[in-house]
């Protein structure tokens, strides 16, 4: 099964276009494992990653700069080894060979996205990332932030990482029963599609894939007990859905935009 899905994505990124920078081989992205097993087209959505790959094709370290609230700094895992930035730089370094990645976790819990954003900036200032993974949302739609307010202000802090020559790519909610038919949820997970889209980003599509794999039969918890925060399977899917992400869309070169025909991130 982890051959196909890593077979699908493969095919994907061979329909789009998708080839190595210069001098380097195109990765097929890493098998998901069996419980975090999810179709290519609901963990992301396609968009090109620019200036890692350049790192890439330099051969320097790619510097990751994780950010956002409880989900990147951990809470709920059993260890900081198990959160997701600690586990992608694993996967990132098994798959790109010869490559290290510095992947930095500036998590915080219980922020919205106005206030990473706000510290997104010394962030960046400090790291120098090639890429910022910015998950975001949950908060925004608990804590009942105007979805016009939050898309404008993940809108502006797009447009200064382009300016500043860094890729982003939007982590987004995690699926929980507990809110998956609260309409704020719902409204800030489509701000979060019509943002990728139009902005041409790479966007993660965590409910997706999270409700794929709880739909299954006999599916274990990717939460804790608070249906809320993940446990250390959520975060080891995380990581390995993000991986994809990354991996898929290092090879871009002519790209469709982040459309859904569906209508759903």
């Amino acid at each position: 099964m982890a051959r196909k899905i890593a077979s699908r994505i493969a095919g994907a990124a061979l329909s789009l276009g998708f080839l190595s920078a210069p001098g380097l081989m195109a990765q097929d992205a890493p098998p998901l494992s069996p419980q975090c097993q999810a179709p290519s087209a609901d963990i992301a959505a396609p968009a090109p990653l620019p200036n890692v790959a350049a790192a890439l094709a330099q051969r320097r370290i790619i510097r990751i700069l994780a950010i956002g609230s409880s989900s990147t700094y951990g809470i709920g895992a059993t260890s900081r080894s198990r959160n997701y930035p600690a586990q992608l730089t694993a996967i990132l370094e098994r798959t790109l060979k010869g490559v290290d990645v510095e992947i930095v976790n500036r998590g915080v819990s219980g922020e919205v996205a106005a206030t990473t954003a706000a510290r997104l900036r010394s962030e960046v200032a400090l790291e120098k990332p090639d890429l910022v993974l910015w998950q975001l949302g949950t908060n925004d739609a608990l804590a009942r932030v105007p979805v016009e307010e939050f898309e404008q202000t993940v809108r502006s802090t797009i447009e200064w990482l382009k300016d500043s020559q860094i890729d982003v790519a939007l982590v987004g909610l995690q699926y929980t029963p507990r809110f998956s038919r609260d309409e704020n949820y719902r409204a800030v997970r489509d701000a979060l599609l019509r943002i990728a889209s139009s902005e041409n980003i790479l966007y993660v599509r965590r409910f997706s894939a999270m409700q794929f794999i709880a739909q299954a039969r006999n599916a274990p918890p990717q939460v804790t007990n608070d249906d809320l925060h993940l446990n250390d399977l959520g975060y080891r899917c995380m990581a390995e859905h993000i991986a994809h992400a990354v991996i898929a869309n290092l090879f871009v070169r002519r790209f469709r935009p982040n459309t859904d025909a569906n209508g759903g991130p």
